[in-house]
């Protein structure tokens, strides 16, 4: 699944992409971030065109994609390298999301404990695109496996 924005898309268009890629209702996603049903419809509209935190933070957890991404759409800018998933080896838990701080593009290690963040297949190597799964789609190599040590 592409869950990066591309280039020109709109926020309107990027949410509804990214809802029905994964097969949520209008509904069912507004329910998820924790909005309300009319302001998401005004986002896939195009009547709302930026985000406070709070929905900004929900729409991101609920469409299992980074906050910048939703910033950068909404800002007009392309994603860059930085822009990527990246989550601590030893303190990230299967299944859940990632602590915001490391998303940001300076964090390089985890503020709990110090250990190297991921943005890689300890593997393979290919990209990690979602934390929905605890598995590598590419190899299947857990996420948290006798690697975690290596950043």
């Amino acid at each position: 699944m592409d869950n990066t924005p591309q280039p020109q898309e709109t926020l309107a268009e990027y949410v509804k992409r990214i809802r029905n890629l994964l097969s949520l209702s209008q509904n069912d996603l507004a329910l998820k971030a924790g909005i309300h049903l009319q302001s998401l419809g005004k986002i896939e509209r195009g009547m709302t065109t930026k985000l406070n935190s709070k929905s900004q933070r929900g729409l991101a957890i609920a469409l299992q994609i980074p906050p910048e991404y939703l910033d950068a759409v909404v800002r007009g800018v392309p994603i860059v390298a930085s822009d990527v998933l990246k989550f601590c080896p030893h303190c990230w838990t299967p299944g859940t999301g990632v602590e915001e701080i490391w998303l940001l593009p300076r964090s390089q290690f985890c503020f709990l404990c110090g250990t190297g963040l991921r943005n890689s297949c300890a593997q393979c190597n290919e990209p990690i695109t979602s934390l929905k799964f605890r598995f590598c789609p590419y190899c299947g190599f857990p996420y948290k496996g006798s690697k975690d040590s290596e950043s």
